[in-house]
């Protein structure tokens, strides 16, 4: 269970060097098996830590079945068997809020068909269409969040890249100072 540091220590914790990192989180503070409310802090003043080696687990664990066909969660929250923070929705994406946020705003965009469409490294010239979607679906993530001077927009493609979901799904991130080299 994680434990919940005092205010002052949240707001410094940023500038650690441990190895972990810290990550907004509307409303909450989340461990990997709880949920600590705290209405009362600024969206921008919650966090919730987790180490980076459990990410590169988690993508090296999905990379085995990327191809499988097999549904995905992503496939679940399209068909509204998972409950999700819908930002944006039309005929062709879904847009929803990332329940690990690495930003004040972290939404993630996915096609609602796949498509054979795994991961941008598998894109093909048919899939060109709906690539384009997905930009145009950040832009508008972007305008809904208030974040369309200054945001970014993330791929992860890969088990090097961290990529855990193999449905190809874009971050985007805003709502503070990005950091350049990103990764």
């Amino acid at each position: 269970m994680a434990a919940i540091a005092p205010l002052s220590l949240l707001r410094n914790c940023a500038a650690s060097t441990a190895r972990t990192f810290v990550s907004v989180k509307p409303a909450c503070i989340v461990s990997s098996t709880t949920l600590f409310p705290l209405p009362h802090l600024s969206r921008r003043l919650q966090f919730h830590a987790r180490a980076t080696n459990n990410e590169e687990a988690a993508a090296r664990a999905a990379a085995v079945n990327a191809d499988s066909g097999a549904p995905t969660i992503f496939d679940k929250i399209i068909a509204k068997e998972i409950p999700s923070s819908i930002v944006y929705e039309d005929e062709k994406v879904l847009a929803f809020r990332d329940i690990n946020p690495e930003a004040p705003v972290h939404v993630l965009i996915i096609p609602k068909f796949r498509d054979g469409l795994t991961q941008l490294g598998k894109a093909e010239a048919r899939h060109g269409e709906i690539l384009g979607q997905l930009l145009y679906a950040a832009k508008m993530v972007a305008e809904k969040e208030g974040i369309l001077d200054g945001f970014r927009v993330v791929i992860n493609n890969g088990p090097e890249a961290c990529q855990s979901v193999y449905h190809l799904h874009l971050h985007v991130l805003g709502g503070r100072q990005m950091k350049w080299p990103p990764g």
